[in-house]
C-alpha cells in the first residue's frame, strides 16, 4: 500500500496554489467530511445484515437483561456481571440502549456499530493531524483504518460493539492526553484517566494505553529525549510541548498503570470463573504469538483469506515453523533501530507489537489462534509507519532531483503530486472493494462459516458452527457430517460430541448417545455450562428410552443442579420420579417447572402427582390452573398421557 505524498509545512500566503484550497482548518474539515462519507458508503450494506448466531445471541437477542432495555436493574446487572467471560458494563449498556430504541431490529444495531466506526475514523484523523501538523498523512492513515478489510469483523459483528467502544474511548483519551501535556494540571489528567477507565469498561483490550502514552511522548509530542536527533524530528507544524525527564514521564503514568492492574485482575477473575483459559505450555503460546505477528503483517499488506475464526495450531506447531516469522520480525526491528531518527517508525512498530500483546495468545483464551478484530487498534501503528515512511521517501526523492531541476525529475519518474494522489486513491478503492466483498460473507451464518472453511484448514470450530447453521435449516444429514469432521479434528470438542450424541439418540442408538453425552460432561468447561446442562438433559431422555428410570432421574437432577431454570429438565425429573413412585419429588419438580413456564399439560401432570399422593385439594387447584390456561383441556390431558408413556 502506498500513501498520499508527503506535504511539508505549508505557508498558504507564499503558495498561491495552496492558498486557493483554503486554510488548513478548512482542508482538514473537508477531508474529515470525505472520510465519513466514504466509510458510510463502503459499509452501508450492513443495515441489511441479520444477527449472527455467533455470540450475538449472548450479547443481544437472547440476553434477557439486554433485551429489557435501559433500566436501573440492567445497570446494576451490567456493573456486576461477568457474563461473556468479561467485565464490560459500558458494552452491555450500549446494547441495552439499542434494544430500548430499536428492539431487535438487526439493521439498526448494525447502523450503530457503523456510527461508532465512523466516529473512530474521524477521531483518528483529528488526533494525528493535531499532534503532527500533517493533514494528508493523517488523512491517509485514517482512510486505511476506515476501509481496511480486516476491520470488517469489528464493524459488522454486532457482538464486537465492545471493540468499537473501547477504541473510541482509547482515541479520546489519547487526544485528551495531548491537551493535558500542553498544560499539565490535575483536572486535565483526571479527564484522561476517566476516558481510559471508560475504555476499560468497554473492553480490556486497551490495557496497554499507559505504554502507548510513553510512545506518544516520544513521537509526535516529543516530550521525551527532545534534544536527540536534530532537525529531522521537528516536522510538526504544531507548537512543541515542554520536554520532561524520562523518570517524570514514568511517574506520570503510575495512576493509569494502577487502573490497568485493577482491570487486569478483574478480567482474569472473570475468565478464571468462566474457565475460558485454554491450557497450553508457554512454549506453544510463544510460538503461536511469533507466527501470528507475521500473519497480521501479511494481512495488513495483502488482506486475503480473511475468516471469522482462525483455528489455534495447538501442539501441532513446530519450532521450524516459527523460524521465518521470527527472522522477519527481527529484521523489521533492526531496520527500525537503524532508522532511529525517524521516530514514527519506532512508535508505529512498538505500537503494533505492544497493543497486540494482550490478545496475541501468550496466555490462551478461547479457541482462536488469531482474530481480525484484535488488529483494529494495533494496525494504526503499521499504517503510521507506511504513510509517514512512504511520504518521507518520496520527499527525499523530490529533494535529490537532477541538474535539470526537481520538477522535471519528478515528472520524468512519474512521482508528481497528482500521480501520488492517484496511486493512493487506487489503493483505497481496491481496499473498499475487498471490504464490500468481505461484508457479503456476513449475510447469514451458512455463508459466514462456509467461507471460513474455504479459507482455513482443520477448523473444527467452523465445522461445528456450519453444522449448527445447517441444522437450523432442517438439513440434519448435511449437518451431522460437519459435526463428525469437527470431532475427528478435535476429539475433545464438546459441541460436536453433543450434536453427535443427539444424532445417535434420534437414530435409536441410545447406548452410543449416552457415551457421547458423558464425554460432553467431562469435556465442558465452566464457560460451557449450557452444553453440560443439555448433555445431562439429553442423557436423561436416552436412559428413559432404555427403561433405566433411576439413572434417567439422576441425569435430569444433575441438569437442574447445573441450571435451575431449565424447564424441560424439571419436567423430565418429575416424570421419572412419578414413574418411580417418588411422588413428593415429582410434585416439587412439576411445581418448579410451572413457575418457570406455565403449561396446561404441566398442570395436568402436577394434578395427577398430587392426587396420587393424596393431596386432593391441591390437585383440584392444579386442575383449575390447567383449565384456565388451556384452550382444549382434553388435548392437554392427552399430552400429559403421552409424556408419561414415552418419557
Amino acid at each position: 500500500m502506498i500513501p498520499v505524498a508527503s506535504e511539508h509545512q505549508v505557508n498558504t500566503q507564499s503558495s498561491p496554489n495552496i492558498a486557493l484550497l483554503g486554510s488548513p482548518g478548512k482542508r482538514a474539515l473537508a477531508l474529515g467530511f470525505v472520510l465519513a462519507i466514504v466509510t458510510i458508503v463502503a459499509y452501508y450494506p450492513v443495515n441489511k445484515l441479520p444477527f449472527t448466531a455467533y455470540d450475538d445471541q449472548l450479547y443481544v437477542y437472547e440476553n434477557q437483561h439486554v433485551t429489557m432495555g435501559l433500566s436501573w436493574n440492567t445497570a446494576k446487572w451490567a456493573a456486576t456481571s461477568f457474563d461473556a467471560d468479561n467485565w464490560h458494563p459500558l458494552t452491555w449498556l450500549s446494547h441495552a440502549l439499542d434494544c430500548q430504541l430499536f428492539v431487535l431490529d438487526p439493521g439498526r444495531h448494525h447502523e450503530v456499530n457503523l456510527l461508532w466506526h465512523v466516529l473512530n475514523v474521524l477521531l483518528l484523523f483529528h488526533l494525528l493531524q493535531r499532534a503532527t501538523g500533517y493533514i494528508g498523512r493523517s488523512a491517509m492513515v485514517a482512510a486505511l483504518f476506515a476501509l481496511h478489510p480486516v476491520n470488517v469483523e469489528s464493524v459488522v459483528w454486532i457482538a464486537e460493539r465492545k471493540n468499537l467502544l473501547s477504541a473510541f474511548f482509547f482515541l479520546m483519551a489519547l487526544g485528551a492526553y495531548r491537551w493535558y501535556a500542553s498544560a499539565p494540571r490535575v483536572g486535565r489528567y483526571l479527564v484522561v484517566a476517566l476516558l481510559y477507565g471508560l475504555g476499560l469498561m468497554s473492553k480490556p483490550q486497551v490495557v496497554t494505553f499507559p505504554f502507548v502514552l510513553l510512545l506518544w511522548d516520544y513521537w509526535p509530542l516529543q516530550r521525551m529525549f527532545a534534544g536527540i536527533g536534530g532537525p529531522s524530528f521537528a516536522e510538526a507544524t504544531t507548537p512543541a510541548l515542554p520536554p520532561r525527564r524520562f523518570s517524570w514521564l514514568i511517574l506520570e503514568k503510575l495512576p493509569l498503570l494502577a487502573l490497568t492492574a485493577a482491570d487486569a485482575v478483574i478480567t482474569m477473575a472473570a475468565q478464571f470463573r468462566a474457565g475460558t483459559e485454554t491450557r497450553y505450555p508457554i512454549s506453544i503460546g510463544v510460538k503461536n504469538a511469533i507466527r501470528s505477528y507475521l500473519r497480521y503483517i501479511e494481512k495488513a499488506l495483502f488482506p486475503s483469506k480473511l475468516a471469522v475464526l482462525y483455528p489455534h495450531p495447538g501442539f501441532s506447531i513446530r519450532a521450524s515453523q516459527v523460524l521465518v516469522p521470527f527472522a522477519a520480525l527481527l529484521a523489521i526491528t533492526v531496520l527500525v533501530a537503524v532508522c532511529w531518527r525517524r521516530r514514527y517508525l519506532t512508535v508505529g512498530w512498538l505500537w503494533f507489537l505492544g497493543m497486540l500483546v494482550p490478545m496475541i495468545g501468550l496466555v490462551q483464551v478461547g479457541v482462536q489462534g488469531m482474530a481480525d478484530r484484535y488488529a483494529y487498534l494495533p494496525y494504526i501503528g503499521l499504517f503510521i509507519m507506511i504513510c509517514w515512511g512512504a511520504a518521507d521517501l518520496l520527499s527525499q526523492a523530490d529533494e535529490s532531483g537532477t541538474s535539470r531541476g526537481p520538477r522535471k525529475w519528478r515528472a520524468e519518474r512519474g512521482i508528481s503530486t497528482a500521480g501520488r494522489a492517484g496511486v493512493a486513491i487506487l489503493v483505497l478503492v481496491v481496499l473498499a472493494v475487498v471490504t464490500r466483498r468481505q461484508i457479503a460473507f456476513w449475510s447469514d451464518d451458512l455463508t459466514l462459516w462456509s467461507h471460513a472453511l474455504q479459507v482455513t484448514s482443520r477448523n473444527w470450530s467452523a465445522e461445528d458452527n456450519l453444522g449448527k447453521a445447517l441444522s437450523k435449516q432442517g438439513r440434519s444429514q448435511e449437518a451431522i457430517s460437519h459435526f463428525f469432521k469437527a470431532a475427528e479434528i478435535r476429539p475433545t470438542d464438546a459441541v460436536s460430541n453433543l450434536n453427535i450424541g443427539a444424532f445417535e439418540a434420534q437414530a435409536g442408538n441410545f447406548a452410543e448417545a449416552i457415551e457421547r453425552f458423558k464425554l460432553v460432561v467431562s469435556l465442558s468447561s465452566n464457560s460451557q455450562s449450557e452444553l453440560k446442562t443439555k448433555a445431562f438433559n439429553d442423557m436423561g431422555h436416552a436412559y428413559a428410552a432404555l427403561g433405566d428410570y433411576e439413572r434417567a432421574g439422576q441425569s435430569f437432577a444433575a441438569a437442574v443442579r447445573q441450571d435451575p431454570g431449565y424447564f424441560g429438565a424439571w419436567i423430565g425429573l418429575g416424570v421419572m420420579a412419578q414413574k418411580a413412585g417418588k411422588l413428593d419429588l415429582a410434585v416439587k419438580a412439576y411445581s418448579q417447572a410451572m413457575k418457570i413456564q406455565p403449561q396446561d399439560w404441566g398442570y395436568v401432570l402436577l394434578a395427577r402427582a398430587l392426587e396420587q399422593s393424596g393431596r386432593k385439594e391441591e390437585a383440584q387447584a392444579a386442575n383449575q390452573r390447567a383449565k384456565a390456561l388451556s384452550p382444549d383441556l382434553d388435548e392437554a390431558r392427552r399430552a400429559a398421557d403421552e409424556m408419561l408413556a414415552h418419557q
